[in-house]
């Protein structure tokens, strides 16, 4: 009995759904669909290359990706020359380049509560993490305005740079209200 192609592509992509629910692939994929930027939240997490596997673990990760990011826009900030800077540029990059430090501060101090999270304190750490990484979007976003009057290349690249990791860091909020929504959902301890 020969079966009709179009029944074969319509239940082939079904039954390898199937097969593979519960994978880390289909928490990210499960996950990332409301996430404010979805298509970047899938994008960095499946590319992740450490564990997947929990709400926990994605929470990680995201922050671990944000975190990353941002410190590659503190060396670049950093090593930003001035020269040839008018007053207002210098004056963008010096705030941008403070603001993008506790930007860093913030997101390790966030990852470290997640790396220590504990059931009895647990809503103290997961209020911390969530008020480190909002704190981290208001840096990426005050930043910005510091170039509200700056015109040019850099104002550009540091445009650029800045909305990529406010992306990732509000997928990371995402991903840390993600987790507690589960925990307060499962009522176990993380």
């Amino acid at each position: 009995m020969k079966i009709p192609f179009f029944i074969l592509s319509v239940f082939l992509p079904l039954l390898s759904a199937v097969s593979n629910h519960g994978s880390p692939q289909d928490l990210v994929r499960s996950s990332c669909v409301h996430a404010s930027y979805p298509g970047l939240c899938l994008l960095t997490l499946s590319s992740y290359s450490g564990p997947a596997n929990t709400p926990r673990d994605l929470a990680q990760a995201a922050v671990k990706v944000s975190l990353s990011r941002v410190r590659r826009v503190s060396s670049y900030l950093t090593s930003a020359s001035v020269t040839g800077k008018s007053k207002r540029e210098r004056a963008a990059l010096s705030d941008c380049v403070e603001q993008v430090a506790e930007s860093v501060d913030g997101l390790s101090r966030t990852l470290g509560e997640l790396t220590r999270l504990r059931g009895e304190t647990f809503r103290f750490q997961m209020s911390n993490a969530q008020t480190w990484t909002s704190a981290a979007l208001t840096n990426e976003d005050t930043c910005l305005d510091g170039f509200k009057r700056v015109d040019g290349k850099v104002k550009s690249d540091v445009k650029k740079m800045i909305m990529n990791v406010a992306k990732v860091t509000s997928n990371a909020l995402y991903m840390i209200n993600r987790l507690d929504e589960s925990r307060r959902r499962n009522q176990l301890n993380p």
